[in-house]
């Protein structure tokens, strides 16, 4: 019916006036604001930096393969299978066996519910390809191994690229997966991408290692450079402390010596295991390591049993803050290398802007000047509901802190054309019924129940499509999705609250002429 109770008419005016405010919200000062929320632009409207990372699995390769190998000789030499001749090269590693015990390591290598050999109850196939090669065997990923290991490489390297991005509080950063090896990140409002790219382009694998110069090492030992690239030492391969025992790094002025350094704190293992080193090895130099530099070499005067230390190395305070950062972070499982870079000048997204709102003022005044033309009053209410639809689309997209992109712009396009379509559904609707029926009241009233169905299957078979955009597409892709998601709904309640409760108070005050509607 077209009947509206009180309590009905409060509700949708209430709704209608708070997205209405909170969209105004958006033309205010951020200390004037009804609530601390606007609606952020994307790369293509504020202008900023684009970089597409790929993804250097070598040495994560290499590492796993490393650590295979020890399991593997551990494993089959508990069930009485000696390996020999072990070498790790090439990304393949390849051991001798005695012939009489190679089908038997052969066989339960390949067994589909292989301990040292998994995946295959998951995939169908293993995680390790094995070929025998006369006197030798060799191992290597299989195309499911390397999947897996790209897959989980690229989800550590993209939650940690979020934690550094997000750690410089760059305003809605887009941070998404491009196959399995690469990772897109676009910065909006940031110009300059150098301390970016600076933070992105570091593993931050940090190790603590003693300075060695003997040559019994039983780790062995390599010779490391300073980060200045002038002095260098040979340090040794025992690692005695990781990043990963890393709770928290902070920079701070060291009041002895007035220099900028990194305070960082250690976990209870790592405390443990710090404080039994130093302890044992007072005097002696520890290299800290970062990406394979020596930061710096201090000598340990004192055991350090508290967990909590510092690393000096000549630090302005901008470096030893992105230090600090990179250590709270955690390291990448892999380099990143950036493949493309585009800068996005905010000249161009402001132009992005006008032509994106110079379209949507263009189509949106063709279709109220066609609408009035054709609807007269009725269309005039239509125009209304259809600013008021706009007004509380925007409104949403505030609340939720939407990122609005250019491809948004034109959802909202189409949102505008997708509730113009179903006041158009309608009012001919109602003209057929008027025909039949002389009464103005139940006439419309039974435009609007015959014209439902048609208006819903439209609006639910976008909104399907849109949702199937969300999750699929991404970028750009999304902002359209989203925008007109949104606008679906808010279409739907217009057209059924707004533009009906307008119709209806019309049609009550001239339900007596005969044409109320041409």
């Amino acid at each position: 019916m077209l009947y509206f109770s009180k309590l009905r008419i409060i509700f949708i005016s209430f709704i209608s006036l708070f997205f209405i405010l909170i969209t105004f919200n958006n033309l205010l000062d951020s200390d004037k604001r009804f609530i601390d929320k606007k609606i952020n632009l994307g790369l293509d409207l504020l202008g900023g930096s684009y970089l597409l990372l790929e993804i250097d699995n070598s040495p994560v390769i290499d590492q796993k393969l490393q650590n295979a190998s020890v399991q593997i000789k551990s494993y089959f030499k508990e069930k009485n299978i000696r390996i020999r001749n072990l070498n790790l090269d090439k990304q393949k590693i390849t051991f001798t066996v005695d012939e009489e015990q190679k089908q038997n390591l052969i066989d339960d290598f390949k067994k589909e519910d292989s301990e040292i050999n998994p995946y295959y109850s998951r995939f169908k196939s293993h995680k390790f390809d094995l070929i025998d090669l006369e006197n030798t065997l060799e191992i290597s990923f299989s195309k499911q191994g390397l999947i897996e290991l790209k897959t989980s490489s690229q989800d550590q390297a993209l939650e940690i690229v979020r934690r550094r991005i997000d750690e410089i509080g760059t305003n809605e950063p887009n941070i998404l997966k491009r196959g399995n090896d690469r990772i897109l990140v676009e910065l909006p409002g940031l110009d300059d991408p150098m301390r970016i790219k600076s933070l992105l382009g570091k593993t931050a694998n940090l190790t603590f290692r003693f300075v060695s110069n003997n040559d019994g090492d039983s780790f062995g030992i390599e010779k490391l450079k300073y980060e200045d690239n002038l002095n260098e030492d040979f340090v040794s391969k025992r690692i005695i402390l990781s990043g990963e025992n890393l709770l928290d790094a902070q920079p701070r002025m060291n009041n002895q010596t007035n220099e900028t350094v990194v305070s960082f704190t250690l976990d209870r293992v790592g405390a443990k295991r710090f404080g039994k080193a130093t302890s044992a090895n007072i005097g002696r130099k520890l290299a800290i390591v970062l990406d394979g530099k020596i930061i710096s070499a201090p000598v340990i005067r004192d055991t350090i049993a508290s967990g909590n230390g510092q690393i000096s190395g000549g630090f302005t305070f901008q470096t030893a803050t992105d230090l600090a950062l990179l250590l709270r972070s955690g390291a990448l499982p892999a380099p990143l290398n950036i493949i493309e870079e585009r800068t996005v000048g905010p000249d161009l997204g402001q132009d992005s802007i006008n032509a994106g709102i110079i379209a949507l003022i263009i189509g949106f005044s063709l279709v109220v000047v066609f609408i009035f033309i054709k609807y007269k009053t009725f269309g005039l209410i239509t125009n209304i509901t259809l600013i008021i639809n706009l007004l509380i689309l925007l409104g949403i997209l505030t609340l939720f802190e939407a990122t609005l992109t250019l491809p948004g712009i034109a959802g909202i396009i189409l949102t505008v054309g997708m509730a113009v379509d179903a006041n158009v559904l309608i009012f001919e609707r109602i003209k057929e019924e008027l025909k039949i029926e002389k009464n103005n009241i139940i006439a419309f009233d039974s435009g609007y129940t015959k014209s439902r169905t048609a208006i819903l299957d439209a609006n639910i078979t976008t909104l399907l499509a849109a949702i199937i955009l969300f999750f699929m597409g991404s970028g750009p892709i999304k902002g359209f999705s989203v925008t007109l998601g949104v606008g679906i709904f808010t279409t739907l309640f217009s057209v059924y609250f707004i533009a009906r409760l307008f119709t209806s108070i019309y049609v009550a005050k001239n339900k007596d002429k005969e044409s109320i509607i041409q």
